[in-house]
């Protein structure tokens, strides 16, 4: 039985992270992008998505369209890539999110109604609804993944890097996006690998989603208060709120888009990853401390 590992995707934040979790394991590895990674194919194509799941034994799809292009262009996308996965007899680990619950008012479980109205929130349900059909149908075996906003080395295109990290490695102000004393799940990006690869790993994650390990829910003020510690005592800090938001979204599309989640930003925001821990534990996780430590050290070394 093949023992190959395809990572769609592989050259983004979480993509990368999987790689080198599953290199660590033992693994053996495909890395598929459009470019840059050792097996190039644009899976946005039948042809690609075939050829890129080839031999598979499992596909993790880390692999998405732009942030503001999900309504449009993100069930399409998920319909290639089950074509592939298929043809393959491959199983699907698919990076999630948190978006599919809209707004709560208290912890989130896996149980919780896909409730989002928002275009976003309604194009992550569509996705997961299609993937679990496929699994259900016995088209593949398939499980998701879903992990709140992220931080990590290599981090880059989410609100934590560049508005926190880049700006602390640089010496300017780092802003949290929204307000300033909410609690928020944030993941460590190679514990969502981590939680990935273990999904990927194990039958008994099959035919349902899972909220992958992450340390405890902090405010805003809490986790810039680690990076200052982490700068060494010396860093503005600030919130960056609903009107600031508007403001820069005139002019930055994706920074527009955040405004039909800003619910995510404005109250406790908080997964509830029990169910993975006492099926897959012992877990451990990463201190913020020491994730912050060594994402910041990375955005000082890497970062434009």
């Amino acid at each position: 039985m093949s023992d190959l590992h395809v990572v769609l995707g592989a050259t983004g934040a979480i993509g990368a992270a999987v790689v080198a979790e599953l290199t660590a394991r033992g693994h053996e590895v495909r890395a598929v992008s459009r470019g840059g990674a050792a097996f190039k194919a644009d899976i946005t194509t039948t042809e690609g998505a075939i050829a890129a799941c080839e031999g598979a034994a499992v596909v993790y799809q880390c692999a998405q369209p732009k942030y503001e292009r999900w309504a449009e262009e993100f069930p399409g996308f998920i319909r290639t890539v089950l074509t592939g996965v298929e043809t393959a007899g491959a199983k699907l680990v698919m990076a999630d999110n948190l978006y599919v619950y809209g707004p709560v008012d208290a912890p989130m479980t896996e149980d919780l109604p896909h409730a989002a109205t928002n275009p976003k929130g309604r194009a992550r349900a569509e996705v997961d609804r299609l993937i679990l059909d496929a699994h259900r149908a016995g088209r593949i075996r398939a499980t998701l993944g879903r992990a709140s906003d992220y931080y990590g080395p290599g981090g880059v295109n989410t609100t934590i890097g560049p508005t926190i990290f880049a700006a602390a490695a640089a010496g300017k102000t780092a802003r949290w996006v929204g307000d300033l004393d909410q609690p928020h799940t944030v993941a460590y990006l190679p514990d969502i690998a981590a939680g990935l690869v273990t999904l990927g790993e194990h039958a008994e994650a099959d035919g349902r989603s899972w909220h992958l390990p992450a340390a405890e829910a902090v405010t805003g003020r809490e986790f810039l208060g680690l990076v200052r510690t982490a700068v060494g005592g010396e860093l503005k800090i600030a919130g960056l709120g609903r009107g600031t938001q508007r403001l820069i979204g005139l002019f930055n599309p994706t920074v527009r888009a955040l405004g039909e989640t800003w619910y995510q930003r404005d109250r406790p925001f908080i997964a509830d990853d029990s169910a993975f821990r006492q099926a897959f534990g012992p877990v451990k996780v990463t201190p913020h401390a020491d994730g912050i430590a060594a994402t910041l050290d990375w955005f000082r070394h890497n970062a434009a």
